[in-house]
């Protein structure tokens, strides 16, 4: 299809607004450019935006909505969930959509797209659910955020935080320190969300009253956990047995979120992931809610999208 110009121009000319929707260096329609596969050639308050009729539209339409909110400066992340937004938008049917309020310190977080919306209910109506899905969709960050909710509102005692140590194969002894200190490296990503969510001083006070536990997969076993909130994070690279092993510590009053990515399996060669068929055994099982993420989701950098559309096809075509 050829490319066509749309042609916009903002009146009366608000400079300010101008400055904000460009961004320094005209950051910010770089990021439009990269996220779209658009130009944009900008003259004042004049702007013609070239490409493929469709990314062109949506661009045009980009532009017009931030400028609307540029009584502010925007932000690159700004921006970038606000594409996201849109592009849900313009899939979306149309129908009245669920979205879960959550009860942490940020008062506007919410799901940007309808499976991370869809993903939040799953959690809130089920006792287990999978959230599984490439990098940069939000999975785990909205399990532990899920998780911060639920002990907030005291629907549950505590939080446990639960990853294989692959890289250590599960032998956690030959690393320095404590058991805290032996799996923070693993853990790291779930710390990140919960600083961001709770703050730094609470979490800390938490840790100290055993209501947020750490536990490497390795240490579950034999344990029934009652009243807990438990995120598996990295759940591809668990095997079967560990797997099953996980799912049966479940115990009354608990919710289980277990998030993974089946494309990054770091299991040594020949090992089955625990995460690869769980849907094939899981699937029909009432209580279970199983949330598959897509490229259109992540709500990171536009460039992630396009990196794993771009391995996918790769892969699609190496089979």
């Amino acid at each position: 299809m050829k490319s066509k110009s749309i042609e916009i121009a903002f009146s009366p000319v608000d400079n300010n607004r101008l400055a904000n929707l460009c961004g320094a260096l005209d950051e910010n329609l770089k990021q439009i450019e990269t996220a779209l596969d658009v130009s944009i050639a900008r003259r004042g308050e004049h702007f013609s935006v070239g490409g493929r009729p469709e990314q062109s539209r949506r661009a045009a339409q980009a532009l017009q909505m931030f400028y609307a909110q540029a009584k502010h400066a925007l932000s690159v992340d700004e921006i970038q969930l606000g594409l996201i937004e849109l592009n849900n938008e313009r899939e979306s049917d149309g129908s009245a959509e669920m979205v879960p309020v959550l009860m942490t310190r940020k008062h506007d977080l919410r799901g940007r797209t309808p499976r991370q919306n869809a993903y939040l209910q799953h959690i809130q109506e089920h006792d287990i659910t999978f959230g599984i899905g490439p990098a940069g969709t939000g999975k785990t960050y909205l399990a532990v955020a899920s998780a911060v909710d639920a002990l907030e509102r005291d629907a549950v005692k505590r939080i446990v935080l639960v990853r294989p140590a692959v890289e250590a194969g599960e032998h956690l002894g030959f690393l320095p320190g404590d058991l805290a200190q032996k799996v923070d490296p693993y853990l790291r990503p779930l710390y990140d969300a919960l600083y961001d969510l709770m703050g730094f001083d609470r979490v800390g006070k938490l840790f100290e009253r055993g209501a947020i536990e750490i536990a490497p997969l390795a240490y579950m076993r034999g344990r029934t956990l009652n009243h807990s909130f438990i995120i598996l994070d990295e759940a591809q690279n668990t095997t079967p047995e560990q797997m099953k092993m996980f799912l049966t510590r479940i115990g009354f009053g608990t919710k289980a979120v277990i998030t993974g990515d089946v494309t990054q399996i770091d299991l040594a060669k020949g090992q089955k992931s625990g995460l690869a068929n769980v849907h094939a055994v899981l699937g029909k099982v009432r209580g279970i809610a199983f949330t598959f993420f897509e490229s259109e989701d992540v709500v990171r950098h536009p460039l992630v999208q396009h990196i794993v559309n771009a391995y996918a096809r790769y892969e699609e075509g190496n089979k």
